[in-house]
């Protein structure tokens, strides 16, 4: 079955995460993604650890139902070869430092020149205004400077904390995934290109104040975050593990307190409105702890479920792939790449009762289209073949095979 974008022609100069995630979403989603790979060695992440059958796991999760066209984008030749697939595309997506790719004449201009209606993306890290504009970009460094690691250490005099996934990486890649499908939206309606910019620092920040940033909304009202108990403390341990359990509303407040036995909360002063129980929160999340550290996560899971609180065992991610909700939903699937053997990954969180896309296309091999993409976007066999020569297009490997 066909995907919603089945029929887009997407240009993938992008590399790492944050680029090649958001183009790999609306892949999966059946635009046609056409990544554009130097011949020595491609994307940085198809050298990285964990591999097997020459692809690294973090390839192939990120450029999974894509197309690999290789090109050495040093030579003009390579850079018109670019510009010669993306007049017949509808986006160009990249994501080199501010200035790169107008220095390799792949900027806006260049490619609005050959495709006057393209959606254009640039992805960056601090954007392309600003001090830090020009500089090397790494998630950790987003997260320092978005606020986040101060967030996520608990308050403004706690020790700053990095989160343990790379979330400015895969927060940009999602969107830019839904910038670029506006703009396609955009563009289908009124024929319209246009340039669409996306920084992780701005992704971030973006992401951040919806949930995280009450402290500082109300202009002339701002405020120091004090220590309060964060979603970490919202784990607790049980005599084998650990589970979570979140009560907000006065009806689960009451439901706690029968689950637990503990009834003589509900007269207690500090906890008597939802606003009170906030104000009180550590001492509530710590009589809740002692209760819970008595007996198993079984035992106290099948109490909170008895008495409707909303609560979760806290998996590892081998437990979590064998939970009952996990397999029931499929979110995690296993498909055959040719060279990678069966591999697990996670289908698209979005599913479509009409169009659902088809996932058995899984990571490219380096360069695999060069030669069909080349020729579709008009170059007789004998030019290809002669970028092929000259080491424009193409890879060694290829070459010798």
């Amino acid at each position: 079955m066909a995907g919603p974008l089945k029929g887009f022609r997407i240009i993938d100069l992008t590399n790492v995460v944050s680029g090649p995630l958001g183009t790999m979403m609306l892949a999966d989603q059946g635009a046609e993604v056409i990544k554009i790979e130097h011949p020595a060695g491609g994307d940085f992440t198809r050298a990285m650890a964990n591999r097997r059958g020459g692809f690294s796991a973090s390839f192939l999760n990120n450029n999974r139902s894509k197309k690999s066209v290789a090109l050495n984008l040093k030579d003009p030749r390579g850079v018109a070869a670019v510009l010669k697939l993306a007049a017949t595309a509808d986006a160009f997506v990249q994501n080199f430092r501010p200035g790169v790719v107008d220095r390799m004449g792949l900027g806006e201009a260049a490619v609005r020149a050959a495709n006057p209606s393209i959606v254009y993306c640039s992805i960056s890290g601090f954007g392309d205004k600003g001090p830090y504009a020009d500089k090397p970009v790494y998630d950790p460094l987003v997260q320092a400077l978005s606020g986040l690691t101060s967030i996520q250490g608990g308050s403004d005099d706690a020790r700053p904390r990095l989160v343990r996934t790379i979330i400015p990486d895969k927060l940009t890649g999602y969107t830019s995934a839904q910038a670029i499908t506006a703009g396609l939206l955009k563009r289908e309606r009124t024929g319209e290109g246009q340039h669409v910019k996306v920084s992780m620092l701005d992704s971030v920040i973006d992401f951040l104040w919806h949930s995280d940033m009450g402290s500082q909304t109300f202009v002339g009202g701002e405020f120091a975050q004090e220590k309060a108990a964060s979603f970490i403390d919202l784990i607790y341990e049980t005599t084998d593990g650990h589970i979570t359990v979140a009560v907000n509303t006065d009806k689960q407040w009451k439901s706690l307190t029968a689950a637990l036995e503990r009834p003589e909360w509900l007269e207690d002063p500090r906890f008597l409105t939802p606003a009170l129980r906030h104000e009180n929160i550590d001492d509530r999340l710590t009589l809740t702890q002692e209760v819970l550290a008595t007996d198993s996560s079984a035992h106290w899971l099948e109490r909170l479920e008895t008495h409707d609180v909303p609560c979760a065992p806290v998996l590892t991610r081998s437990a979590m792939i064998d939970h009952p909700q996990i397999r029931a939903t499929g979110i995690v699937v296993e498909l055959d790449h040719p060279q990678a053997g069966k591999v697990r990954q996670a289908r698209p969180a979005a599913t479509f009762s009409v169009s659902e896309p088809d996932l058995s296309h899984g990571a490219p091999v380096l360069g695999a289209d060069t030669d069909a993409l080349l020729a579709s976007a008009g170059f007789t066999a004998d030019e290809i073949a002669a970028l092929r020569a000259d080491g424009v297009a193409g890879t060694k490997e290829e070459d010798a095979a």
